[in-house]
């Protein structure tokens, strides 16, 4: 019985801290710069180890652990997707050298002010940023200041989505357009169930507003993304499965060998 309660108290240590090992038992990858995305949810992690030495990292989700310290990711200069959701995380300053951030969730953590977020200035690839979450009652003790949301824009003026909620592209000027409309009909502009005429009214978008311009359009694209990400995680499957296969065969092959004995 107590070896038994050693090995469990060895294999939670294991989880307590990324190790190389745990590293290669979730991606089947023996070279630790091969690593392209990495999912590590939910194990109880508060030491990041060795991640850094995965530095062709590209997407990776931590969420649900006992994170504090990030100073490990600093060498992750290819990450572009990363999820640190429902950690203890009070600063992200290591954040500052993943130039290639673009997708960041930090929902339900305890940032307390918005000064902690200004080493992500320097980050010009990011554009969707998350500090709380409502689906899952997420949230930061920065979020309940009122004008936090008004700061946060000012501060990435390029960002394209803030807490889930699009802030510029075509989905935003939509809402703003339904909003403007909702607004004139509650200014009472209507006469007798008519829209008074304006003479000098002018359309409110140019005539090229509602072409589908695939560069401009972020949802198409970060699908289009995570579909090359799939299809690239079922190329690696399917080629470590003809590796096992073959070694396999090999196996095989040299068992069904008859015997040669010495006379």
């Amino acid at each position: 019985m107590p070896d038994l309660q050693a090995k469990l108290n060895t294999v939670s240590a294991d989880y307590e801290k990324i190790t190389a090992v745990l590293l290669k038992s979730r991606t089947g990858e023996f070279d630790l710069e091969s690593i392209l995305f990495l999912k590590l949810r939910g194990l109880g992690i508060h030491d990041l180890g060795c991640i850094g030495e995965c530095i062709n990292l590209e997407r990776l989700d931590l969420s649900g652990n006992n994170i504090t310290n990030l100073a490990p990711l600093a060498s992750l200069r290819l990450l572009s997707v990363l999820n640190l959701s429902a950690n203890r995380i009070s600063s992200l300053e290591p954040l500052r050298s993943c130039e290639s951030l673009q997708n960041l969730n930090v929902a339900g953590n305890v940032i307390s002010s918005v000064e902690s977020l200004h080493c992500l200035q320097s980050l010009r690839k990011l554009e969707n940023i998350r500090l709380k979450d409502n689906t899952y009652n997420y949230s930061n003790p920065v979020c309940r200041n009122a004008s936090y949301r008004t700061v946060v824009l000012e501060m990435f003026p390029n960002i394209k989505v803030l807490d889930g909620e699009r802030v510029v592209g075509r989905g935003s000027d939509l809402y703003q357009l339904c909003k403007d409309i909702d607004d004139t009909i509650k200014a009472g502009l209507y006469k007798n169930g008519q829209l008074i005429e304006h003479p000098d009214c002018k359309p409110w978008v140019e005539d090229s507003y509602w072409e589908i311009k695939r560069s401009n359009n972020a949802i198409i694209e970060e699908a289009y993304k995570q579909f090359n990400d799939v299809l690239h995680e079922c190329r690696l499957l399917n080629n470590r499965a003809v590796h096992v296969i073959s070694q396999t065969e090999r196996s095989m092959s040299l068992k069904k060998q008859p015997k040669q004995y010495a006379i």
